[in-house]
């Protein structure tokens, strides 16, 4: 069994209006929590995001806006937990699956897709006619997180090289350099 997003907002495409539709969404007290467990924070005290949703083409939809969250990080060189705060710029195209396209191609469906690193990503998946902007905003926050965060203030030291312990291989080192002389 699949287990369910720790925040969702499905929204359907169908009823979006021809002049776009503008929404704030905000995650609430169990979606935080469940989010910081997934994202490996201490906490997640805010997250919320704006989008305007607007037609592209025939089935697609195009959504821009931004993800603010407020978190706690722990740093990576004190392990002491900080308050940091994202602001991160979404842009996200959706247009129905390919694969219902292609099954019915055959033939099309074992080709081989080509995708330009340089280019544009393809198009997310609208699902049985919605598409998940919690789980966008997640994704976002996630994608936005500073893998190795920092404290304000917190250096990294290199330890004291007159307290460094030896080698075990410096005795061998040692003997190698007798024998030679």
């Amino acid at each position: 069994m699949a287990s369910e997003a720790p925040f969702s907002r499905k929204v359907r495409v169908d009823a979006l209006p021809n002049e776009g539709l503008a929404l704030t969404i905000e995650a609430d007290a169990d979606e935080r929590a469940a989010l910081a467990a997934l994202c490996r924070l201490p906490a997640v005290a805010e997250l919320a995001a704006r989008f305007v949703l607007e037609r592209a083409g025939s089935a697609g939809v195009r959504v821009t806006g931004n993800v603010h969250a407020e978190f706690t990080q722990t740093c990576v060189v004190s392990l002491e937990p900080f308050a940091a705060t994202l602001d991160e710029p979404v842009e996200a195209r959706f247009a129905p699956p390919a694969a219902k396209n292609a099954a019915r191609g055959g033939a099309t469906r074992r080709r081989a897709e080509i995708v330009a690193l340089d280019g544009e990503d393809p198009p997310d998946p609208i699902v049985d006619g919605a598409i998940d902007l919690g789980a966008l905003a997640a994704e976002f926050l996630a994608l936005g997180l500073d893998p190795y965060p920092r404290k304000p203030g917190a250096s990294f030291a290199p330890p004291d090289p007159e307290g460094a312990v030896a080698s075990p291989f410096a005795a061998l080192s040692e003997w190698t350099e007798k024998s030679r002389e």
